[in-house]
C-alpha cells in the first residue's frame, strides 16, 4: 500500500500541483454527488436507495478521471454514503437485509457523509439539512439552533487553521465550544477530525471537541503548518453530547495494518476481496454480493482486529445532531476547500445567533491569504512593463 511520505517529523509530502489537482477533482466528485443526493432527500425518499445511488454515483464519476496517468491508478469511494437521520449522530449505512430501512419524512434532520478519492487522494464531506425546508416553510427553535450553530462551528474551525496564525490542534477545540455556547448547544463528546494524506486517513494531528478531562490530558497539541491537509468534521447536539453506540449493526468497516492469520474461510475471502476493492478506504458491506458470507466474514476480522468498525451512534431520543464536515489544504495562499458545500441561511431561522465579537470578526476573514504589499504592487507593474 502507498504510504505518505514524511521528511521529518510532522512534516507531510508537498502539496504539488499535481497533488492538489488530485485533491480537488476528489473534492468536485464528493460535492456533486453530495448534492445530487440532498435533491433527492424528499418526503419518502428511503435511505438504503439513497445510499446505493451515492456510492454507485461515486465510482462512476471517480472512473472517468485521471485515465491517462497510469493503469495502476486507484480511484473510488473514500467513504461510503452515510444517511443519519435526527438523534442518531453518524455511520447509518444500512443493508439490502436490514428490515425496516429509514425513510425520510418532512421535518427530519438529515446528515448525509460521504467521500471519493482519486490514488489516495481523499476528498469527504458531510452536509446537514431538514426535509421539505424553505423560505415559505423555515426551519425554527432548537432545529435551526443546532443547524446554524453546527455550521458556523466549522466555519470558524477551518480559519483557526491558517498557518499563519501559529495557533495548535487545542485552539480548534476551543473554538468549536464557544460557537455551540453562542447557540447554547453542544459538541458530541470525543469526536476527532484529523490530518490526512495520501491514503492516510489518521496523520499525526488530530483535533478533538468536547473532550472528557481524561482525553484533554492526554491530548497532545500540534501546531499547524502549511502544505498539510485535514478533514474537519463537527457534531453538535441539542443534547448533552452524549452519544452512545446504537443497536443498528455496523455495516461501514475499514481495513487496519494488522496481520492475523484468519481461520474461516468466509472471513478469508470477505478480507482479501475487501482489500482488493477497497486497500484501506472505509467500505459498506452493502457492496458485496454475498451478504450472507460477508456478515459471516467480517466477525472474525473484526474480533482480531483486522477491520476498524464505524459504529452507529446515537444521542437520546427527541434531541437533534447536526453535522458539517470539509477536507482542506493548508497552502501558502492560503485555506483550500475542497470538499464541504455552501450553506443556504435563508431557510433558518435560529432564537439566538453569535454575539461574541471575536468570533464575528473570525467569520468574516476571508480563506485566501492577503498578498503582501510588494507582492501586489509587482503584480501591477507587471502588466504595464509588458505593454
Amino acid at each position: 500500500m502507498p504510504e505518505e511520505k514524511h521528511v521529518d517529523g510532522d512534516a507531510p509530502e508537498l502539496l504539488t500541483d499535481n497533488v492538489i489537482n488530485k485533491y480537488i477533482n476528489a473534492g468536485q466528485i464528493t460535492n456533486d454527488v453530495l448534492k445530487e443526493l440532498i435533491a433527492k432527500s424528499v418526503d419518502g425518499a428511503n435511505v438504503l436507495e439513497l445510499c446505493t445511488y451515492g456510492d454507485s454515483r461515486i465510482r462512476e464519476l471517480t472512473s472517468k478521471t485521471f485515465k491517462k496517468e497510469k493503469k495502476d491508478l486507484e480511484k473510488g469511494i473514500a467513504m461510503p454514503t452515510c444517511i443519519s437521520v435526527n438523534n442518531v449522530v453518524c455511520h447509518y449505512s444500512p443493508l439490502k437485509s436490514d428490515p425496516d430501512v429509514r425513510v425520510l419524512h418532512n421535518g427530519d434532520v438529515v446528515k448525509i457523509d460521504l467521500g471519493a478519492h482519486i490514488d489516495g487522494y481523499m476528498a469527504t464531506a458531510a452536509h446537514t439539512f431538514v426535509v421539505g425546508a424553505s423560505k415559505e416553510e423555515k426551519v425554527k427553535d432548537k432545529k435551526a439552533d443546532v443547524i446554524v450553530g453546527a455550521h458556523n462551528a466549522i466555519e470558524a474551525a477551518i480559519r483557526t487553521l491558517q498557518p499563519t496564525k501559529k495557533l495548535f490542534t487545542t485552539d480548534v477545540t476551543k473554538v468549536i465550544s464557544k460557537v455551540a455556547e453562542q447557540f447554547k448547544v453542544t459538541p458530541v463528546e470525543s469526536m476527532l477530525s484529523h490530518q490526512i494524506g495520501r491514503f492516510d486517513h489518521n496523520g499525526s494531528k488530530e483535533i478533538i471537541q468536547n473532550p472528557t478531562e481524561e482525553q484533554a490530558a492526554k491530548h497532545e497539541k500540534k501546531q499547524f503548518a502549511e502544505h498539510e491537509a485535514y478533514v474537519i468534521d463537527i457534531f453538535l447536539s441539542t443534547g448533552d453530547g452524549k452519544s452512545k453506540p446504537s443497536d443498528l449493526r455496523t455495516t461501514v468497516y475499514r481495513k487496519n495494518d494488522i496481520v492475523y492469520q484468519l481461520k474461516m474461510k468466509h472471513a478469508r475471502q470477505f478480507f482479501s476481496e475487501a482489500v482488493k476493492q477497497y486497500n484501506n478506504m472505509p467500505f459498506s458491506l452493502r457492496s458485496f454480493e454475498n451478504e450472507v458470507q460477508t456478515k459471516l466474514g467480517v466477525v472474525e476480522c473484526e474480533r482480531h482486529g483486522l477491520m476498524q468498525p464505524y459504529g452507529i451512534l446515537v444521542e437520546r431520543e427527541g434531541e437533534y445532531v447536526a453535522q458539517f464536515k470539509y477536507t482542506v489544504l493548508l497552502t501558502a495562499a492560503g485555506i483550500l476547500k475542497i470538499a464541504g458545500l455552501p450553506f443556504d441561511d435563508s431557510v433558518y431561522e435560529p432564537e439566538l445567533t453569535i454575539q461574541d465579537q471575536e468570533l464575528v470578526n473570525l467569520l468574516k476573514e476571508p480563506l485566501k491569504l492577503k498578498k503582501a504589499k510588494k507582492e501586489a504592487d509587482a503584480e501591477k507593474k507587471e502588466p504595464e512593463a509588458q505593454k
